[in-house]
Order: C-alpha cells, then sequence, then structure tokens
C-alpha cells in the first residue's frame, strides 16, 4: 500500500476512534497528532562545529546553511520542499506554530524567545520531496536557559518525538564531552525516541593527523558514549567527512564507503515513517488501555461495593415500608389507619401508601447518601494507597508503562465520583483491546 495513504488512514481511524478516549481520560493526545501529520523527519543534532550544516549541504547539493568552526546558527531550521516554480522562501516560528496543517503547535508553549530561533526554510530539492530536515542548534558546555532564553533541552526531546531519523554528530576534537551532549543521551533522547532511530557519527576525521590519532578520537568517543548511555554494548558509530573541503589521504580512503552508507541510511528515513507511526501508536495507546484498565476495575469494585450496599438497603426498607408508619404512629398518632391495618381491615386505598412510600425512598437516599460519602470514599483511599492493585503487572513492558503512568490514574482517582460507576470504563477498555488486538495488527501486516 501507498505509504502515503496508509498514513492518512491511520490519522483518520486514530482520530476518530481514539481522540475521544484520550480526551476523556485527560491524555495528552497532541503529541500522536503531531506524529500523524506531515511527513518523514530527519533531525541533526549535535555540538557545535560538529559538521551539522555542512553534512545537511552535501546532503542536499546545495549550500543552503552556514558553515564554520565556530557556532553560526542559533536556531532550529527546518529544511522542506517548497511548492514547485517558487523561489526559496522562509517561514517564521511565529507562523510555523500556528498553522494547524503542520505538527509544531505544541511548541507554542516555549515563548516567543523560543520561536524567534525556529523557521522553516522552503525550496525546490528532490531529496526534500518526501523528507524534512531539521538542523538544530549547536550543543554547548555549559549554558543555563537563561542563556538561550527557552528550555533547549525540552524543545529537542519534541523535536526527537517528531523525527524518524535522528543523527547525533561529534567531531574528533570534542569526542562527547559536551555537557548537553551527556543531558541528551542520558535522558532526552530515550524517554522521548527510540534507540533504533538515532544514529551515531563523528564527522570531520580528515582533520585527524594519522591513523593513530582518529583511532585515539575515535576510542574517545566510545568511552565516553559508554559512559553517558550506561551501555558496555557501543552502537555503530559513523565515519565521515566532507568530501569538498577534505584533502586526499590514506585515512580517508577506507571511509568513503561508509560515508556513502550514511548518506545512503539518512536519504531512507521516509522508509522508517509508517513504522515509526505504528509504534507511537502501540505505545501511547497501550498507555491508554493501561490507564482505562484501571478505571475499569475501580468502578467494577464501586459496583461491587454498591451492590452489597443495595442488598442492605433493600433488606433494610421492606420493615421500614411496612413497620414504619406504626412506629410514627406510637408517636405522633399519624397516620389515622397504618399500611398493615388497611390491608387486615380491607379499607386499603391510595392514601395508605403515601407514607410507606416516603419512608422507602428516605431509606433509600441514606443508603445512597452513605455510598457516596462513606463506602466510596473508602474506596478511593484505598486505591489512591495502592493503585497498582487495579492493573495486572505480568510483563517489564507494562511496569514500564505503570511507573509512567501511575501518577495520571492517581490524579483520576483523587477526582472521581460516583458517576464513574456509570462512565463506560468496561466498553471503553474493550474498544481499547480491539483496536491493538485487531486493527493495529492489520496495518503491521501491511507493511510486512
Amino acid at each position: 500500500m501507498n505509504e502515503k495513504v496508509l498514513q492518512a488512514e491511520l490519522q483518520s481511524k486514530v482520530e476518530k476512534m481514539l481522540s475521544p478516549l484520550f480526551l476523556k481520560y485527560h491524555l495528552d493526545f497532541s503529541n500522536l497528532d503531531a506524529i500523524l501529520k506531515w511527513r518523514p523527519i530527519v533531525l541533526v543534532i549535535g555540538n557545535y562545529s560538529s559538521g551539522k550544516s555542512t553534512l545537511i549541504n552535501e546532503l542536499l547539493g546545495q549550500d543552503i546553511q552556514r558553515t564554520g568552526q565556530a557556532p553560526t546558527d542559533d536556531s532550529f531550521t527546518i529544511i522542506t520542499a517548497g511548492v514547485v516554480g517558487e523561489e526559496a522562501r522562509e517561514i517564521p516560528g511565529s507562523t510555523l506554530v500556528n498553522d494547524d496543517t503542520l505538527p509544531f503547535g505544541s511548541f507554542k508553549k516555549f515563548g516567543e524567545r523560543f520561536m524567534s530561533h525556529f523557521l522553516m526554510k522552503k525550496m525546490e530539492n528532490p531529496v526534500l520531496e518526501n523528507m524534512a530536515i531539521i538542523d538544530s542548534p549547536g550543543m554547548l558546555d555549559s549554558v543555563t536557559e537563561k542563556d538561550r532564553g527557552y528550555d533547549y533541552m525540552a524543545v529537542l526531546g519534541e523535536m526527537a518525538n517528531l523525527a524518524d531519523l535522528i543523527v547525533l554528530m561529534f567531531d574528533p576534537h570534542k569526542a562527547g564531552t559536551i555537557k548537553e551532549t551527556y543531558t541528551a543521551i542520558r535522558s532526552t533522547l530515550p524517554e522521548k525516541s527510540g534507540e533504533d532511530r538515532i544514529i551515531f557519527v563523528m564527522s570531520r576525521v580528515d582533520e585527524c593527523d594519522n591513523l593513530s590519532d582518529l583511532v585515539r578520537s575515535y576510542g574517545a568517543l566510545c568511552w565516553n558514549m559508554s559512559q553517558m548511555t550506561g551501555r558496555k554494548d557501543i552502537p555503530h558509530v559513523y565515519l565521515t567527512y566532507a568530501p569538498g573541503e577534505a584533502e586526499p589521504s590514506d585515512i580517508l580512503a577506507p571511509l568513503a564507503q561508509e560515508r556513502d552508507q550514511l548518506i545512503t541510511k539518512i536519504k531512507s528515513a521516509p522508509g522508517f515513517r509508517v513504522n515509526h507511526i505504528l509504534e507511537d501508536i502501540d505505545k501511547q495507546v497501550n498507555e491508554l488501555q493501561l490507564v482505562c484498565e484501571a478505571m475499569t476495575r475501580f468502578s467494577q469494585r464501586g459496583w461491587q461495593l454498591f451492590a452489597k450496599t443495595s442488598k442492605i438497603a433493600f433488606l433494610f426498607s421492606i420493615p421500614v415500608f411496612f413497620f414504619g408508619d406504626m412506629l410514627i404512629q406510637s408517636a405522633i398518632s399519624y397516620p389515622n389507619e397504618t399500611l398493615l391495618s388497611a390491608l387486615q381491615s380491607r379499607t386499603l386505598n391510595a392514601d395508605n401508601f403515601i407514607l410507606p412510600t416516603c419512608l422507602l425512598a428516605l431509606t433509600l437516599v441514606l443508603a445512597w447518601f452513605i455510598f457516596s460519602r462513606f463506602v466510596f470514599s473508602g474506596l478511593k483511599k484505598k486505591y489512591a494507597n495502592q493503585s497498582q492493585d487495579l492493573v495486572i503487572l505480568d510483563s517489564e513492558y507494562k511496569k514500564n508503562l505503570w511507573s509512567k503512568m501511575q501518577e495520571k490514574v492517581q490524579s483520576l482517582l483523587a477526582k472521581a465520583t460516583t458517576r464513574e460507576l456509570w462512565a463506560g470504563h468496561s466498553r471503553n477498555f474493550s474498544k481499547i483491546q480491539r483496536f491493538l488486538a485487531s486493527d493495529l495488527q492489520s496495518y503491521y501486516d501491511k507493511i510486512r
């Protein structure tokens, strides 16, 4: 199936079937909505002077971005295809975040300072026909939010969440020693993107004086990456250079093929798009399912207590209905004739049912008050401290999801009212299960 058609079909189905449920359980649908919009994205990040802009210019075959040894660009720049026959143009960030057809609406929260460092460049280029490339400001060694004027790491995380491929670049002179690089690899990228979407690149290898110098730089990068990732196994690191700037040498000759593999990998990013969309849908719908599962079990426990309370109220209401008016008559001489007396004398009429019916209604109202004020409140209090008992955590995957969603469930429980008993959680839970087991799997089958 055509990938664009499949993506549009997915967007329609998810918005129709799932967006109301995300809204119902107060979960953020904007991330999933943004992922479903627009086109494949390649995000290029790294410390300053790591060759990000040079690589982008090489990919596009045009000098689009400024290059240099010092920091040359302080903006997040989206480079994408424009209208055929139209001149290249720039669109400011304030326009991008207010365009509903683009996936950047959530970036408005980062403020005007960020928007002044956010823009889109549109131009004719065959590489960009089905892809957008995002160039980013170079990571710095010591920086605070005040220095940039916006939360750089938070913006980077949002960009990573949208990207189908993330190219993380280093250079031989600062091989993974930048503070912001450490934060990105250690926490920001793992939280916002899958490891399979990140490729690591050490550029400017032509600046190494000899093979020993290259080996030292590569070894230093691998050591630093092991510290940053906390893993013993090191992912593959592509070694590359800018052929237009590098002088021929014995070091570069064996690396030409690897450089070509890197370029091919980046240009193949659109092929990952649908699979990544399905992965993101799978992840977020499983989060939704876990929240719904907890609320379903909570409402089921509530129904059990409601049934128990109703049974007690019913058993108590029978003697109240038949004998309540007798107690009142003995106290205040009203009514003139009780329900049982009227039954015995065969003078029963509608007036004899008024007081017993009122007493019955009062009993049921009292039972509901006791249930809502004490029984239901006790149930809320119990699961506020034991919310994990509401879900079956039978795998590491579900345990990891629960660690992320437990706070959301506790928030819903804190706001819960007796209306939760009629909220249809069980029906919603079944709907989500059917989507994961049937609809989502059918899309996976289409791309296999």
